[in-house]
């Protein structure tokens, strides 16, 4: 007879191999009775005996302690993003126009000094990028993408996900081996739990990577558990300790799938040259529709590795891969009216307000119209029935006004003219931006050769002073965790925060005027002083995004720390000197030295720098 730690070992294999019939090979080989009847015996050995209890294990799956947050975790092989190429629909044949593609392999062929290039090409699926890190064949920890650099550490989360493997499959294992997949949940999941959702009152999920999203940032991993989420690799970042190194990255999936991983079985492959690959695009947006996850495009890659490693890498992106992204997908709605919003650079932006109409995966109520010449050009206004369009993340727009259904008014008469002259004109007068700011009052300027209205409130403005905040404290730029957007336009709107400076004044006194509980309220805010007290030595290039000069991405960021290594050379720093650095440009340069000067960005500058203290990076070899 088995002793008790033997016989829970061989009840976790079996069930794991239960689960990955199950789960991953949708081939069940036993009832769900004998699957339970086994599980419920693995529950009462390890209740009994839990110095016996595997980390495989599949009760390991349910969740467990509740997080106060989750931990940063640092990628040992950067996260990168893809470039995208789009593939244009002809609205009247249907034809795509993939010359971004093309253009792609041109330079693909070129750099490789070749004819033809063999790539492989798999779904981009619509979801949560994760990494996954496995020692001796044992997970032991799973991070989100985060800003590519550091994300979050949710490994309690991924190991409720069903079709990942606790434990690898096979009997010889590598010793080290990071996998890179996708977290998403599958349409008729994402269909139940919404009416879940609606069945107990609550709102439900915009769209399943939203749901699939919060679901794996749940701090009660119980919650994750009763999500159904689902994880497709399709990736290696590291492998150590190999029989055999793949050479391709077919092989890298074909070594996934036997270690146990799932592949979306039928939609992918090697395929030589870009028509074999367009061929193969074409086919897969023919499918989307019947797949049962969401999808966006198509990721092709070079399938050599050895022609991958040749080709490397520019600024985020790799050269030999691309997100070939499917056409936007279009509705028709009508304008409500149109309103104006004030961004955190002050830029003044016209949107739409419309009749709800589901497209591109969710429900859509806004549309940007971009800028004053766009709604001219376009000639929006309200009442018009338009076409609305939402390619992927990207914020939906209005593409185009149906002028044959605009609600139009019989034409009043000239005095003395034809009472039933019969002419008709439009109901509403063409839109205009208004001369004043709608949150602050302060005048709407337009500077010559630029497109965007801007208002001249700066941080007197409200709307400017929330949104420059919530950026200052966001995760990318201080990463001040609970400093939210719904926190600090309270804190604004409270007249609490009036500058960046405000935030390292906040004491539980401050932050409990927004709570209703002052009681409930304490340990919230004291997690939050916690959190900005450890903001106060951030590095200069997080230092530098987080003060949301315009054109200053998380890139340029970076490029300022390197070249000058410290904020006060920085500051000084002539235009024509910033203008020499790469892919800055006298555009951004212009806006730089111009944040700089403005005496009262120097003043809020010098107040923030008494409690934050940038750390200097080291100079790039360049400068």
């Amino acid at each position: 007879m088995p002793t008790p730690q033997q016989r829970i070992r061989t009840l976790v294999q079996t069930l794991n191999r239960y689960a990955h019939e199950y789960y991953t090979l949708d081939a069940p080989s036993v009832p769900d009775a004998e699957y339970d009847r086994l599980y419920r015996e693995l529950e009462a050995l390890e209740a009994e005996y839990p110095q016996f209890r595997l980390p495989e294990s599949p009760t390991q799956r349910v969740g467990g302690a509740v997080l106060d947050g989750f931990e940063t975790v640092v990628h040992t092989v950067p996260m990168l993003s893809l470039n995208n190429a789009f593939s244009p629909r002809d609205d009247e044949t249907g034809a795509f126009d993939h010359a971004e593609f093309l253009a792609f392999d041109e330079r693909v062929c070129k750099e490789l000094g070749v004819v033809q290039v063999e790539y492989a090409a798999e779904p981009k699926f619509d979801g949560l990028a994760v990494s996954l890190l496995y020692q001796n064949g044992i997970l032991v920890q799973a991070a989100t993408r985060g800003d590519g650099t550091t994300g979050e550490n949710v490994t309690e989360n991924i190991k409720t996900v069903r079709n990942i493997p606790l434990k690898l499959h096979g009997e010889k294992q590598p010793a080290l081996l990071e996998v890179r997949g996708e977290v998403l949940m599958l349409k008729a999941d994402f269909a139940a739990l919404n009416q879940r959702q609606l069945e107990a009152g609550q709102k439900p999920f915009a769209n399943p990577r939203n749901a699939a999203a919060g679901s794996l940032r749940q701090l009660d991993s119980k919650i994750t558990a009763q999500r159904k989420l689902h994880f497709f690799a399709y990736g290696i970042a590291q492998l150590a300790g190999a029989e055999r190194l793949p050479e391709s990255h077919m092989e890298e999936l074909a070594l996934l799938h036997e270690l146990g991983f799932s592949l979306p079985e039928g939609y992918f492959g090697a395929y030589t040259g870009a028509a074999a690959v367009l061929r193969e695009y074409e086919r897969l947006a023919e499918h989307r529709p019947r797949l049962p996850y969401e999808i966006d495009g198509m990721v092709v890659k070079v399938n050599s590795l050895a022609e991958q490693q040749q080709l490397g890498f520019v600024s985020r992106a790799p050269r030999w891969a691309i997100a070939q992204k499917f056409p936007a997908e279009e509705a028709l709605t009508t304008v409500e009216a149109i309103d104006v919003q004030v961004g955190r650079t002050g830029a003044v932006t016209p949107v739409a307000r419309l009749a709800p109409v589901f497209v591109g995966g969710v429900t859509v109520t806004n549309a940007t119209l971009h800028n004053q010449d766009e709604v001219a050009r376009k000639d929006v206004r309200v009442g018009d029935t338009v076409v609305v369009r939402r390619a992927g993340d990207v914020i939906p727009e209005v593409v185009r006004v149906l002028l044959e259904r605009r609600p139009m008014v019989e034409k009043q008469p000239a005095l003395g003219g034809d009472l039933f002259s019969g002419s008709l004109e439009p109901l509403h007068e063409p839109f205009k931006l208004p001369e004043t700011c709608p949150v602050c009052g302060s005048a709407i300027e337009r500077e010559a050769g630029e497109a965007v209205a801007r208002c001249t409130g700066g941080m007197l403005c409200q709307a400017q002073r929330a949104q420059g905040l919530i950026h200052f404290a966001s995760r990318k730029a201080m990463d001040i965790a609970g400093l939210g957007d719904k926190q600090i336009e309270a804190l604004v709107a409270a007249d609490v925060l009036h500058s960046f400076a405000d935030i390292y004044q906040l004491d539980i006194a401050k932050l409990q005027t927004i709570k209703d509980s002052k009681s409930a309220a304490t340990k919230w805010a004291q997690n939050i002083l916690d959190s900005i007290a450890q903001s106060r030595t951030p590095p200069l290039a997080r230092f530098l995004f987080a003060l949301g000069i315009r054109h200053v991405g998380e890139s340029t960021a970076k490029q300022l720390a390197a070249a000058f290594g410290n904020l006060d050379t920085v500051r000084r720093a002539p235009e024509p000197i910033l203008a020499c650095l790469p892919d800055i440009g006298s555009v951004v340069a212009h806006a730089i030295a111009h944040y700089f000067r403005q005496p009262a960005q120097q003043k809020m500058l010098d107040d923030l720098l008494q409690h934050v203290a940038p750390q200097a990076a080291a100079p790039s070899p360049q400068t």
